[in-house]
């Protein structure tokens, strides 16, 4: 008998993080692979965490977060989106948004209840789920729509199973995003079949061309919609580990049992860093979305002219080119370039089946390295032709 869970044993491990061990044994590699900003996070957000050190705060917060953090979200919220949240009841602090998705999946799913998950999704989605206790059905966002999720895809795959619908725009690994009208169709759809929608917006001060709309601001959503975020790419705090739920208050409740007993509460001094991040908002969100934009304008026009097609992205740092034209399988292509070229990007099938013929990069490293991966992909793409 094997000492590990079945479910475990059988789950695939991160296609992301394998591409990112070789990249660690290698020197000169130019990474579009990694999702993290490279910005350093604000100066006054670092003061706010040293300060906090200094005057000896290293204790347990409540179980839900510090008051004044959830206060702050609240008001963030009411003022971007219009949606008012109870600071005391309907927001908690996670670990992370990471943390934030696992609970929230295993406070709403029993055994066998479905969730609908969009791919090219990002590679957490389907196993969070599945170690819930839950089913995860994928569905296609198909190429031929931009890789823009849509209602009457969901509609195919509603069952009487259906509990939830995952959503995440801008998408991680595409980068595209939805507009007010197919959000509102999938909100009529929620309501049509009783779905709870877990909206992943962690991405949402990162886009370019269209305003962020949350799905809970619709009208009558709010008590049907799990908005899951965090300060991680917005804010350079990937190593924060800081993130929120706000959402129902039942479902809250539940979530709250679960991070009580493997979690307890974020780290203080990332919560006091957190408060200082919105409540003194600063230029550096505006200044880091502008660069973003530059570096996204180059990358698209570069992918194109080499003649790996992609449409523009709507947000977030991703770009999610075709390899199809060459010839190799997304794997090959990501492997080859990498040992030919020193180029790492991530190959489209660790997003999902349907991300064969597709690799992701990332253009979160400087226009300057874009610029010479892009050289180094021409030289790669050129030597097959």
């Amino acid at each position: 008998m094997s000492r590990v869970s079945q479910i475990i044993e059988t789950m695939p491990p991160s296609g992301i993080r394998r591409f990112f061990d070789i990249v660690s044994t290698m020197d000169g590699v130019l990474s579009l692979g990694i999702g993290e900003p490279d910005f350093v996070t604000p100066e006054r957000i670092r003061n706010a965490c040293v300060s906090s050190l200094a005057q000896g705060q290293t204790m347990y917060t409540s179980n839900h977060g510090l008051l004044e953090l959830r206060q702050v979200i609240s008001g963030h919220i009411s003022k971007v989106h219009g949606v008012e949240y109870n600071p005391e009841k309907e927001i908690l602090i996670t670990v992370g948004v990471s943390e934030a998705l696992d609970i929230t999946l295993r406070a709403i799913l029993n055994p066998g209840d479905e969730v609908i998950v969009f791919e090219p999704s990002y590679v957490s989605y389907k196993p969070c789920v599945v170690m819930a206790g839950g089913v995860a059905v994928a569905v296609e966002a198909r190429s031929a729509d931009g890789f823009r999720v849509t209602a009457d895809i969901i509609e195919h795959a509603v069952t009487e199973k259906t509990k939830a619908i995952l959503l995440c725009y801008p998408n991680n690994p595409t980068g595209m995003s939805l507009s007010a009208e197919e959000l509102e169709r999938i909100a009529a759809l929620a309501v049509k079949h009783d779905l709870i929608i877990i909206s992943d917006e962690i991405y949402e001060k990162l886009t370019y061309d269209m305003s962020h709309l949350s799905i809970a601001s619709l009208p009558g959503m709010k008590e049907r919609v799990i908005t899951l975020n965090g300060f991680s790419k917005a804010y350079a705090m990937t190593g924060w580990r800081l993130g929120y739920i706000a959402g129902p208050v039942d479902i809250l409740n539940a979530a709250v049992k679960i991070h009580q007993y493997v979690a307890l509460c974020a780290p203080i001094m990332s919560q006091t860093a957190a408060i200082e991040a919105l409540k003194n908002e600063g230029p550096e969100v505006e200044e880091m979305v502008s660069e973003y934009n530059r570096r996204r304008h180059l990358i698209h026009r570069g992918l194109n002219e080499i003649g790996l097609e992609v449409p523009m992205p709507d947000g977030a740092f991703y770009i999610f080119p075709s390899i199809k034209r060459t010839g190799l399988t997304s794997e090959e292509f990501a492997e080859r370039l990498l040992f030919e070229e020193k180029v790492a990007v991530v190959p489209g099938t660790a997003f999902g089946a349907c991300g064969e013929g597709y690799v992701r990069c990332s253009y979160s490293i400087s226009y300057e390295r874009i610029e010479e991966a892009l050289a180094r992909i021409e030289k790669f793409v050129r030597s097959r032709e």
